[in-house]
């Protein structure tokens, strides 16, 4: 073994890095002449390749019991959410927009059972392990990237709550959990924050769903960029608008039941769907 000097050591360092760069970069953007190319086929679906998608996502679940792995990491962060919102009572107003928004920034959320579901999917032995293995991917850079939008997308939703709150309840003042229930639905502001909230969140929720779908899968089944992985995603959702549409309504109940009561639910709904979306994606996007 040759023991190099600080130089050497230090160049053959930065040109790994670089080059670990370089594929991130490549992954996030690749060249012109490669984006035809890259561009993948998007099936026609129904409601049945839903409920085979639905089908297969539990049994991954079954078969990885990645429940055990939403409790240890979900479930602390729920509870530290929770504890903060009771003990500052003025900010009661954004625990439904932030329950909601595992809607948006779920599909990042799962990259981890989209991998466990891809390798249970080629009959390789499946741990948990294996959840954490696309950090190592060369498409990591562009992961990162797509989560830093649904991220932006929902600090966004966020500011729009805070700003519809404004308008409506905040001069009312509730303070505590009974009197902003009691402000919420029995005043006309109250209602009236229901009815904008629920309509602005449908429509995040909408632009999440058609950005992401199948963003995530894609970029970790083959080698395309962040724009690409998008606009595929656009076009599925645009080629099959009805089985979508119930798609993100699927989605959307199964979230809202596992938030109740105390988001207990969450620990089987979330990767199930998650499972499940990976299937989804097999079915709209052909090898």
């Amino acid at each position: 073994m040759t023991i190099r000097n600080p130089a050497e050591w230090g160049a053959a360092h930065f040109k790994s890095w670089s080059h670990g760069l370089a594929e991130a970069g490549h992954a996030i953007a690749p060249p012109a002449r490669e984006r035809a190319a890259l561009e993948p086929t998007v099936r026609r679906i129904r409601s049945d390749d839903l409920r085979d998608a639905l089908r297969k996502g539990l049994h991954d679940f079954m078969a990885c019991r990645t429940d055990v792995l939403f409790i240890a990491l979900i479930y602390p962060l729920v509870g530290l959410l929770l504890a903060e919102l009771l003990l500052h009572g003025n900010a009661l107003h954004l625990l439904f927009p932030l329950a909601s928004g595992f809607v948006l920034i779920g599909p990042f959320a799962a990259v981890g059972l989209y991998e466990m579901s891809r390798r249970r999917e080629r009959g390789d032995q499946v741990s948990w392990a294996d959840a954490f293995a696309v950090a190592r991917s060369p498409a990591f850079g562009a992961i990162l990237a797509m989560g830093a939008i649904l991220t932006v997308v929902f600090l966004l939703w966020l500011v729009a709550a805070q700003l519809i709150y404004m308008a409506t309840l905040a001069p009312l003042a509730p303070e505590g959990w009974s009197a902003f229930t009691q402000a919420l639905f029995t005043t006309r502001a109250g209602w009236a924050m229901i009815v904008l909230g629920v309509g602005v969140g449908f429509l995040f929720a909408v632009l999440a769903l058609a950005i992401s779908v199948v963003s995530f899968p894609l970029l970790m089944d083959r080698r395309v960029g962040v724009a690409t992985a998008i606009r595929t995603s656009v076009r599925a959702t645009l080629r099959n608008p009805e089985p979508m549409a119930l798609w993100g309504l699927i989605v959307a109940g199964g979230l809202l039941l596992g938030s109740l009561p105390a988001f207990v639910g969450l620990v089987i709904v979330m990767p199930v769907l998650g499972h499940a979306t990976w299937h989804l994606y097999r079915r709209l996007i052909p090898e």
